[in-house]
């Protein structure tokens, strides 16, 4: 994908927003409760990570009965609470039972400044995808306080005016702080710097976001469970929903 159809392909998404995504979707009606599947010899469902076809990253039974999938931002505060808040929780009350398969779905809402952190959290081996988003979600408040930086942030959009995609994720990755953040946790620099020039990668997550339009994302995070989009966007609304669910 060039640069101008990759821009062109971030306009369409342009209006979704942090914080605006579970506001509609019918999950009233309960289930019969799921039986538990235990995980295979000498492993937790919670170790089980794969990538998806669809591009994101799934952990748990694969066969799930009870299939939730977030669409995130890693620079969105609303998802970072839920970060904190219910991905712990989420894993080891209801994946680790293999009822419930949990998906995770880079949705880039700021564009320029989402680039290198979803990039370099799939910088990564699947099993230390989860646990490099919970980091990312834990220390958010030390990249946000940078994103909120008017000036800093201006300045620094108007050096990148030309630049290709991949050479923005670069800069705002060393802005914000992200490149060092993952060379604190065992990614070498040079690996961190390979997978932000990646332009294949970043193009996949562009194809994310599209497919997110098309499952009516419109803002982060959005939950989608069993196909339909769950009502809210906190841990209590998603928790209250896998129960209805059979969970």
């Amino acid at each position: 994908m060039t640069p101008r159809i990759l821009f062109a392909a971030l306009a369409a998404v342009s209006l979704a927003s942090c914080g605006g995504g579970g506001a509609s979707g019918g999950n009233s009606v309960a289930a019969a409760p799921v039986a538990a599947k235990p995980a295979p010899a000498g492993q937790n469902w919670t170790e089980v990570v794969s990538k998806t076809p669809e591009g994101g990253y799934r952990m748990g039974n694969p066969d799930a009965p009870i299939k939730l999938v977030e669409y995130g931002s890693r620079t969105c505060p609303t998802c970072g609470a839920f970060g904190q808040t219910g991905q712990k929780p989420l894993t080891e009350k209801y994946v680790t039972t293999g009822k419930v398969s949990y998906e995770f779905r880079d949705y880039m809402v700021h564009n320029q400044a989402d680039f290198a952190p979803s990039l370099l959290g799939r910088c990564v081996d699947p099993s230390a995808f989860f646990p490099l988003l919970e980091q990312m979600y834990l220390s958010q408040p030390q990249f946000e306080a940078k994103l909120a930086d008017q000036a800093a942030t201006n300045a620094l959009q108007a050096q990148l005016q030309g630049k290709t995609p991949n050479q923005m994720a670069a800069a705002w990755g060393d802005y914000l702080g992200y490149v060092e953040f993952v060379k604190q946790r065992g990614i070498p620099e040079a690996k961190a710097r390979a997978c932000i020039a990646d332009s294949k990668a970043l193009n996949e997550l562009i194809g994310l976001m599209n497919k997110g339009e098309g499952a009516t994302v419109s803002g982060t995070p959005t939950f989608i469970l069993n196909g339909t989009k769950v009502e809210g966007v906190s841990w209590p609304d998603v928790e209250a929903a896998l129960k209805r669910a059979g969970a």
